[in-house]
């Protein structure tokens, strides 16, 4: 962190101030009046000021007609293999918390400033995505301690500084409805008051059932879009066109804007977790159907037709299309984002 000399303490001061008129805005926007305001490598210490941002260009970002969301890896996939040009955003996973609100280094920063910087001279933004499967009891316990979420926001919003960043996703899987629905409430309420002007909030959530009321409807209004992880069902087929329909009526019955609704869609299989270029590499066949035998083994997964009618179904009923994961793509005419890009502008696709 840069040396503390009187300019920095002065926007210090400022962001103070603007921090707390921030949260006295978000409480009455979502409702939450009575809210009490894990990984390896060495801990990151809380962030006491804003931190001086990497250099790089920020984005003109491309008008959110239509979000295009990829995940990239920390520790998978190669920079050069994304396709920013048929991007909105990228979220980076993952940034791993712990109980105390501390979070663990990444493996890999470098490679998150070289995307922030090729995505940004795209008009691409880039959020850091915290969490991921695994991770619950770390939430759970950090959530329910005051002084730990104001540990865990201090981190979060030092880092987006620190990386020229554009926002945080928050991919607590998953908040349970009572007492640990109040605290995700009281996370994301602080988080929103913390980032800047701008800065983006969104989280992944569940595709529906009861396990989804543990995000409250009072968070709506917080967040800039939430990602619906419409894949992983129940049965062997895994993320079939109906059930990423029934996820985004159950998330409309709830409540939640069309604007701020993207439909997660999958590039792998399931019940054996394949990624979808390795399908490809061992059966071409497999882009133009959504089942191939591997290995001995059926694998259901969405081929090139199923996901252009997920991205159909997205324009009419969503805001846009959340992609799990970037590096399980191929590069060529196969490619699933490419189809779903080509879908979106109206194309007709690889």
């Amino acid at each position: 962190m840069a040396c503390r000399g009187p300019a920095v303490a002065y926007a210090s001061a400022v962001w103070r101030v603007t921090v707390a008129v921030l949260a006295c805005m978000a409480l009455v926007a979502g409702g939450c009046a009575g809210v009490t305001p894990p990984g390896s490598g060495q801990q990151a210490t809380p962030a006491v000021a804003a931190s001086a941002p990497a250099a790089s260009v920020r984005p003109s970002p491309k008008p959110d007609t239509f979000r295009i969301v990829g995940y990239a890896l920390d520790s998978d996939g190669a920079v050069e293999q994304i396709r920013f040009d048929e991007l909105t955003h990228v979220n980076y996973a993952f940034l791993i918390p712990h109980s105390d609100g501390t979070v663990a280094d990444l493996v890999n920063p470098w490679k998150l400033d070289e995307i922030v910087a090729r995505a940004h001279a795209s008009g691409v933004r880039v959020l850091v995505s915290v969490g991921g499967w695994g991770w619950d009891d770390e939430f759970e316990a950090m959530a329910a301690d005051p002084a730990h979420r104001a540990t865990f926001v201090g981190v979060l919003r030092g880092f987006v500084a620190d990386h020229a960043l554009d926002g945080i996703d928050i991919d607590w899987e998953y908040p349970d409805p009572g007492q640990s629905s109040v605290n995700y409430r009281a996370l994301m309420t602080e988080l929103r008051a913390a980032l800047p002007p701008g800065g983006l909030l969104t989280s992944a959530v569940v595709a529906e059932g009861s396990t989804g009321y543990g995000i409250p409807a009072e968070v709506f209004p917080l967040v800039d879009f939430l990602n619906v992880m419409a894949y992983d069902a129940p049965g062997s087929s895994h993320s079939p066109l109906a059930y990423a329909e029934e996820s985004l009526g159950y998330w409309s019955g709830r409540g939640l804007p069309r604007e701020k609704t993207v439909l997660g869609v999958p590039f792998y299989s399931r019940p054996t977790e394949v990624p979808y270029r390795k399908l490809v590499a061992t059966d071409p066949i497999a882009a133009s159907v959504d089942s191939i035998d591997y290995l001995g083994t059926t694998v259901n997964y969405n081929g090139i037709a199923t996901m252009r009618a997920k991205t159909q179904l997205a324009m009419r009923d969503a805001s846009g299309v959340m992609i799990w994961a970037l590096p399980h793509d191929t590069s060529d005419a196969t490619s699933l984002l490419g189809a779903i890009f080509a879908a979106a502008h109206g194309g007709g696709g690889p």
